[in-house]
């Protein structure tokens, strides 16, 4: 992929199958997993390959999917795929790791199948979560934890 000069290099895709969620990263960065085992999450950025249209990346505003926000959102204000550049941005729990097939068991990813896996970085506490946030009074009902977000009523949130 490539953007104005800048180069994006597909390093892998999601798999998911029957409920399974899997990276399979190509065989020449198979070896960039090496040390990964241990980390119990990872951040993964991937590409929302089925929404990079030009109207799409065109895209700044949006309106809110939200009920309770406002009604026209800037698009970094929200996790819409819908934007100058599709990047999506996953925290998530890893399985397990096949070092050697060059494959990540996760727990959930919400990308679609083969959607491309541009890069994986471990999440670590130091650098990735934040003591003190603060988030607009229509969205601060929300969990505070990721783990609490699996039973939270999300579907009570969204104008769709």
């Amino acid at each position: 992929m490539s953007a104005n000069g800048i180069i994006i290099n597909e390093i892998g895709k999601l798999i998911i199958d029957d409920g399974d969620f899997y990276i399979e990263l190509k065989e020449e960065y198979k070896a960039g997993i090496k040390g990964l085992q241990g980390f119990s999450h990872i951040q993964v950025l991937w590409w929302c390959h089925h929404n990079d249209t030009e109207i799409y990346r065109n895209n700044v505003e949006c309106h809110s999917a939200y009920k309770t926000s406002p009604e026209i959102l800037g698009t970094f204000a929200t996790r819409s795929p819908f934007r100058p550049n599709p990047v999506g941005l996953t925290a998530t729990k890893v399985k397990s790791i096949d070092e050697e097939k060059g494959i990540i068991h996760l727990f959930y990813l919400d990308a679609d199948h083969e959607s491309p896996i541009i890069d994986i970085k471990p999440y670590h506490p130091s650098v990735d979560r934040v003591k003190k946030v603060t988030v607009p009074k229509w969205c601060e009902h929300w969990p505070k934890w990721q783990e609490n977000s699996m039973v939270f009523d999300w579907e009570n949130e969204f104008n769709f």
